[in-house]
């Protein structure tokens, strides 16, 4: 019987080859022109889940992009593993700032260089190289079920409907995920929290035109000085969200986490120098990776108005705009947020303008207990691969299908990603680095041998 290590080593080109494959296929959801990709895409993913000694692998229709589920059921006494994973990427604009040809994938410098190579083609075949080991060398302890989805990166618009129409098919134990990061290469982490999201467009609208500003300057109210000010009062010198009702339902992460959470390295001064800014600023009373990883934010994504073109033109504008998004942690619903966000603009727009709030968009966060039966044998499996036990983290983040899943399913899921915060994902230069490639397929047996005999 061949070790995992042994049985990468003799197909280590072979993984390649196929993940390489899958990589050549310019699967970008939200480009219509690619909608054939997607489905080539997912025949690829069930012959692939077949060929690692899936018992069944179907290609689903939905409302949208496609499905690829698949199964491999053993015992049905024993527990289920459910692994959910995308095979939509990002567009790759701007083109030209890529080194090579992003559907091409080369190897350079120990790393994948493509799109999709971390960011989840790179991070969900890993799972199916782990499924081929195991049953080909009988070590599969407990059954497993693949959801690769076509959607994630457009906000997973048609999966909800998909789970609830099929919850007997997906039934699992717990959700397997690898879709997001570590902390470094030689930092185990696990994903214990997802913040959610509300997104919003303002409109504030003063006079019917614009207008001459010296002519009409210092009469009537201008619409950017009123949004300007209006979002200033957003947040007070603690740094704190100054909308009534905010916080009221945002869930506290207890002492024990909040001590685990602070054992990751952070080098402040290396972090201001990545980002390039002399200082760091958030809510009073936490750390930077607390603000956000486990606290609510409020800012501004855009704002526009007047004329904004070369050189001058004095103009009172008629209408400014802006954009703001909200991060929000266990507890608060997005929803909510939502009105209580519109109800406070409308009430704190000065008398001279009148102001339109649209809700664009917005999706649950996610917490994973660091109790669970499952987040248990996932810190023992990085445990025995990265010869360390792995560090919980919040993400700032969101991936709003996971809480999802937790809602519809019933289920939990548990975010053991490989990725590191140098692959650029959903950037130019996309990268994966093979030693965490191969770390992956080597970990993920580990977590189901763990999980099959803690979950007993």
């Amino acid at each position: 019987m061949k070790t995992i290590k042994d049985y990468i080593e003799k197909n280590r080109e072979r993984f390649l080859e196929e993940l390489f494959e899958l990589i050549r296929m310019p699967s970008i959801s939200s480009q219509a022109e690619h909608k054939a990709d997607m489905y080539r895409c997912a025949g690829l993913w069930k012959k692939l889940l077949l060929e690692a000694g899936a018992d069944r692998a179907e290609v689903f229709e939905t409302d949208g992009n496609p499905v690829t589920y698949g199964e491999k059921i053993i015992d049905a006494s024993l527990p289920t593993v459910l692994v959910y994973g995308h095979m939509d990427v990002m567009p790759v604009d701007p083109l030209e700032e890529w080194l090579t040809d992003p559907f091409e994938p080369v190897i350079r410098d120990g790393k994948i260089w493509a799109r999709g190579a971390d960011d989840d083609k790179g991070q969900a075949f890993m799972h199916v190289k782990a499924l081929e080991y195991m049953t080909r060398n009988g070590r599969l302890p407990c059954n497993v079920k693949f959801m690769i989805e076509g959607e994630e990166e457009i906000g997973s618009p048609s999966l909800p409907r998909f789970c609830r129409e099929r919850r007997e098919m997906l039934a699992a134990d717990v959700i397997l995920v690898s879709d997001t990061s570590m902390i470094a290469r030689d930092v185990p982490s696990i994903t214990t929290g997802l913040r959610g999201l509300s997104y919003w467009q303002v409109e504030v609208t003063g006079p019917s035109a614009d207008l001459h500003s010296g002519l009409f300057g210092g009469a009537v109210t201008n619409p950017i000085n009123a949004l300007c000010g209006m979002i200033a009062g957003l947040l007070d010198e603690r740094g704190r969200v100054t909308i009534p009702g905010f916080y009221d339902d945002a869930r506290e992460v207890s002492r024990e986490e909040r001590a685990k959470m602070a054992a990751a390295p952070f080098d402040e001064e290396a972090y201001k120098r990545s980002l390039g800014v002399r200082e760091l600023k958030g809510e009073e009373g936490f750390t930077t990776g607390e603000r956000v990883g486990i606290r609510p934010t409020l800012d501004v994504c855009g704002i526009w108005g007047g004329y904004t073109g070369e050189g001058a033109k004095t103009v009172l504008p008629s209408k400014a705009r802006a954009k703001i998004s909200c991060r929000l942690v266990p507890d608060q619903q997005h929803e909510k947020i939502g009105r209580l966000v519109q109800a406070h603009l409308e009430a704190i727009a000065p008398a001279g303008v009148s102001v339109k709030v649209e809700y664009l968009h917005g999706g649950p966060s996610y917490a994973c207990p660091i109790d669970l039966p499952a987040y248990r044998a996932a810190e023992e499996a990085y445990r025995e691969v990265y010869g360390k036990m792995p560090v919980p983290v919040r993400s700032g983040g969101s991936i709003p299908i996971i809480a999802t899943f937790e809602e519809v399913l019933g289920v939990k899921s548990v975010l053991m990603g490989f990725g590191l915060g140098s692959d650029a994902i959903h950037s130019p230069n996309e990268n994966y680095p093979l030693e965490q490639f191969f770390n992956g397929i080597t970990t993920i047996p580990l977590f189901y041998k763990h999980f099959a005999s803690i979950a007993k």
